[in-house]
């Protein structure tokens, strides 16, 4: 990737984070909730291939014991038993390793 490319996608990041961060600015200042379509566009999602990915990761750094101990806790000996409604929370878990 080109070193302007890259600089381009960081810009557009920032943009959006900065959006984001003036909505929340002014939910906060107005003492409202912020809506809840607004929420969801904003939550993570993720998909078997981003876990598996964020697993390997972990276990390539030693975690592979704790990473299986995760999986029990999620009632699985491996990722593909595991509800994809409860990906969210095993990658909130295993990114606190």
């Amino acid at each position: 990737m080109s070193r302007i490319k890259l600089l381009m996608e960081i810009k557009e990041d920032a943009e959006n984070l900065a959006s984001s961060i003036g909505v929340l600015l002014t939910a906060l200042e107005s003492d409202e909730e912020l809506p809840k379509e607004e929420l969801k566009q904003n939550e993570k999602t993720y998909e078997i291939e981003d876990v598996r990915k964020i697993l390997a990761d972990k276990s390539r750094l030693g975690h592979t014991a704790k990473i299986r101990e995760l999986l029990e806790k999620y009632g699985a000996k491996k990722l593909s038993e595991i509800e994809p409604s409860n990906y969210k929370g095993l990658v909130a878990d295993v990114e606190k390793l």
